[in-house]
């Protein structure tokens, strides 16, 4: 295991000119004498470089977009960085990205327009860090983390990455002590930009982790570690002061925003430990995920919105058999629908995913021709690990079940609002 330390920081942590100089605090008072920094866009920035791709018809629309985007870049850097010219210019140059064939695959082109947003904060934090004297550079991700084509979903070839990390890191650490670069990012055979994944830079940075034998992993939120429940939707969560990698999984599959559920799986394979930890107050303790033994753990509630219940059946009421089972995963992988609960009948079959529109559309249009299909939109997937019958029971107050499926350790529950009916006097 080597002495490098690997630190990520997401949007949150970099909304603002404050935020960038608490990340930087925080780099520079690390008790690691070599950092590498994973940093992902700053604030809202990827949305609004989705709003770009979602202009790419109109190609006024998406210069007048991106300008947007860049000249709020610039303005951080005229009060941050100086003016730094050179950092002017990079970022200036990244604008030039509006003179992409924008009629090529839209998948293509969505990956190209948004990973600009971890090019842009990861080249002004640089920069920042510099005129704080803290001896840094920055390495473009792209050139080291080698994946397929699959737009906004690449797959990481771990052999050819593995080799070119450790030959760019190796070489830059003997020159610097930390090393920023971005999360979300890398690149084909063809050197195309390719996206991990939305939410991908906790992955990023746990590919980084595992490539170089890492002595730690710290992801920085918002939040002072993992806790029990979302604190935005409940008030008596509680914060977990150790997980086992199993358990983190667990959560992560299930739908727990904290962690990527790609980040785990690299970090247990080399037995490196994830800190997840506040940069509001980066004192305290955060939350470890490690093999310590299996702990006994309080309930842990997920809850997944914008969800939909989509129902299968033959046309012919024939049972739904192997073949049709085979048909209908095909055609939920080629359209790129996770399944997040689903449920078999002699004739149906139901699955609840996440309702991204214009996937289900697709998906649809595969397998109308051989199925009825319904779809039971705006509901809510609710997850519950180590349950007790009290709190299922308070979950599912003013509340109606569509779908329940118990295991021993966990409960999920696919429910629409009811509220609940008050009888006039």
């Amino acid at each position: 295991m080597s002495d490098i330390g690997i630190y990520k920081f997401g949007g949150a942590s970099i909304a603002d000119i404050e935020g960038m100089q608490n990340v930087g605090k925080i780099i520079t008072e690390s008790k690691n004498d070599k950092i590498l920094v994973v940093i992902s866009a700053m604030g809202k920035t990827t949305n609004a470089l989705e709003e770009v791709w979602k202009s790419r018809s109109n190609p006024g629309d998406v210069e007048r977009k991106l300008k947007t985007i860049i000249d709020l870049h610039l303005n951080i850097v005229s009060e941050l960085c100086n003016n730094d010219a050179s950092t002017v210019m990079s970022i200036q140059q990244l604008s030039e990205i509006t003179s992409l064939d924008l009629s090529k695959n839209l998948h293509f082109v969505y990956d190209q327009l948004v990973s600009i947003g971890e090019l842009l904060s990861t080249t002004i934090i640089n920069s920042y860090l510099k005129e704080c004297g803290v001896n840094s550079c920055w390495l473009d991700a792209r050139e080291v983390i080698r994946t397929n084509d699959t737009y906004r979903d690449g797959k990481v070839d771990w052999e050819i990455t593995n080799r070119n990390i450790n030959s760019s890191v190796q070489s830059l650490m003997q020159q610097h002590d930390v090393i920023i670069t971005q999360g979300f990012i890398g690149s084909d055979d063809h050197g195309s930009t390719i996206t991990l994944g939305r939410e991908g830079s906790d992955f990023s940075a746990a590919i980084f982790a595992y490539c170089l034998d890492a002595s730690k992993l710290s992801i920085w939120k918002d939040v002072k570690g993992i806790l029990t429940g979302d604190p935005r939707k409940f008030e008596n969560v509680v914060k977990i002061d150790r997980l086992t990698y199993k358990e983190s999984i667990e959560m992560t599959y299930y739908g727990a925003k904290v962690i990527h559920p790609k980040t785990i799986k690299p970090l247990q394979n080399k037995q490196i430990p994830l800190y997840v930890k506040s940069f509001i107050k980066p004192d305290l303790p955060g939350t470890m995920i490690s093999s310590e033994i299996e702990l006994t753990y309080p309930p842990i509630v997920v809850i997944e919105e914008n969800q939909a219940l989509i129902h299968f059946s033959t046309r012919d009421f024939s049972f739904i058999a192997e073949e049709h089972l085979a048909q209908l995963f095909s055609a939920l992988d080629r359209n790129r629908l996770k399944v997040n609960l689903m449920k078999n009948t002699a004739i149906s079959f139901t699955i609840c995913v996440t309702n991204v529109e214009d996937r289900i559309t697709n998906l649809i249009e595969n397998l109308d021709g051989e199925y009825r299909i319904t779809i039971d939109p705006n509901l809510e997937l609710i997850t519950v690990r180590h349950p007790n019958e009290n709190i299922i029971g308070t979950l599912k107050q003013e509340k109606v079940v569509l779908m329940e499926e118990r295991a021993p350790e966990t409960v999920q529950v696919v429910v629409k609002d009811a509220p609940q009916m008050i009888r006039k006097r």
